[in-house]
């Protein structure tokens, strides 16, 4: 700990974390909501990509599990004004779907009369 108390080392930590947040913030590369950090590189990629560049990151895709958190993703849809992959996918039963791990979704927001897979979900 290089001669710093625990506490020391901790609130420095903290500090740092907190900047760099800020700088994320500004440049609108993250989002937060109830306590879950939404993030963004701003770059578009297909489906299988994205799943992959949040592993990387040490994350997963993005999957809102409340009005809060989509709404934490709706942030990046409109200051980039493209559409976000989401961490779901269709089950067996057409029109019906579900996390990735193949668990059965809790929340959900359509648009009326959707998915119709035609993008405006």
């Amino acid at each position: 700990l290089g001669g710093y108390e625990n506490g020391d080392v901790v609130h420095q930590l903290q500090h740092r974390i907190s900047r760099l947040e800020g700088v994320l913030r500004l440049n609108k590369m993250i989002t937060q909501s109830g306590g879950k950090i939404f993030a963004t590189n701003g770059k578009s990629a297909d489906f299988e990509a994205t799943v992959e560049k949040c592993k990387e990151a040490g994350g997963s895709i993005a999957t809102p599990r409340n009005p809060g958190e989509n709404d934490a993703i709706l942030y990046f849809v409109k200051y980039f004004n493209t559409y976000a992959y989401l961490g779901i996918k269709q089950s067996l039963i057409p029109g019906k779907f579900q996390f990735l791990n193949g668990a059965q979704l809790s929340y959900t927001n359509w648009y009326s009369n959707e998915p119709s897979g035609k993008g405006e979900e």
